[in-house]
């Protein structure tokens, strides 16, 4: 049996709307308390990815860190429209040379 996860995106209203041409599932939101009840909801949904900006993200690094050690769902960061933290990237460098030893990128 092939089970399919879902996708979603979390972020501000501006950053996240275009997702919803994709077929992802698009979730709002600005604030600290209610993003983290957003990830755990979505996470105990069968989310597989969950897509978060990087300014939520940086709102809520205990959740974000819990389910670093969780397979699904996977946790990608993505720059809003209000541009990048690199925040993202400085997670792909360092899973990238945790799985490589030395960092390729």
């Amino acid at each position: 049996m092939i089970f399919m996860y879902k996708v979603a995106v979390i972020g501000d209203k501006d950053s996240v709307l275009a997702f919803k041409a994709l077929g992802v599932s698009v979730y709002t939101s600005i604030e600290a308390n209610e993003t983290r009840k957003l990830v755990d909801k979505l996470a105990r949904e069968k989310y597989g990815v969950i897509y978060i900006t990087e300014q939520l993200a940086n709102l809520i690094p205990d959740t974000i860190n819990r389910y670093n050690e969780e397979i699904i769902p996977a946790i990608i960061l993505i720059p809003s429209n209000q541009g990048t933290l690199n925040i993202g990237m400085d997670r792909i460098n360092r899973n990238v040379e945790k799985a490589v030893g030395s960092n390729i990128l």
